[in-house]
């Protein structure tokens, strides 16, 4: 059983991501260009044993997967990862809002929202990132709300659509 916090924001549940969460819907967002836009994800085709290997990924690590579930219903909308050091007091945090028909109804903010801020009160974290290529104006504006600051920029790092864009890197320190 995978572990890690079960979390209630004010529209949706996280909790740890386990096999039964491995369906079709699931596998149907990561080969749906447009939910995979943004990411490297793009470049893959996944399956269901391409979705085992990535959960076991983080069997034995801090590092934690977790569904987003609508609050009410249930129903698994989206991921998010978030790979912790300790050692430095970090949190890399994503999110995959799989179900198109739930952009923009403020689902991905609560889930960015809800995990930042129970990182913040586990011991010894410090800092929590994330980031994005700049074209991907719904996570800018996500990371924006969050409280997050834009710290970084790597400049024509990715191609997308035949173009360099930069990486937006975005920090809240857990102490400011």
């Amino acid at each position: 059983m995978p572990s890690g916090p079960i979390l209630s924001g004010e529209k949706v549940r996280l909790q740890p991501f386990c096999e039964a969460d491995i369906t079709p819907a699931y596998t149907s967002w990561l080969n749906d260009p447009e939910v995979v836009r943004y990411s490297n994800q793009r470049f893959r085709r996944h399956d269901e044993a391409s979705c085992r290997a990535y959960l076991a990924s983080f069997a034995g690590s801090a590092n934690l997967f977790l569904s987003i579930r609508r609050l009410g219903d249930g129903q698994p909308v989206g991921t998010m990862t978030c790979y912790r050091n300790t050692h430095h007091g970090t949190a890399d945090i994503g999110i995959m809002l799989g179900e198109r028909q739930c952009w923009g109804q403020g689902l991905g903010l609560d889930a960015w929202a809800t995990l930042m801020g129970w990182l913040a009160l586990q011991p010894g974290m410090r800092k929590i990132t994330g980031g994005t290529l700049d074209a991907n104006i719904g996570m800018r504006r996500i990371m924006e709300r969050a409280g997050m600051q834009l710290e970084a920029t790597r400049q024509a790092q990715e191609i997308l659509d035949g173009e360099p864009r930069d990486i937006v890197l975005y920090a809240k320190f857990v102490d400011r």
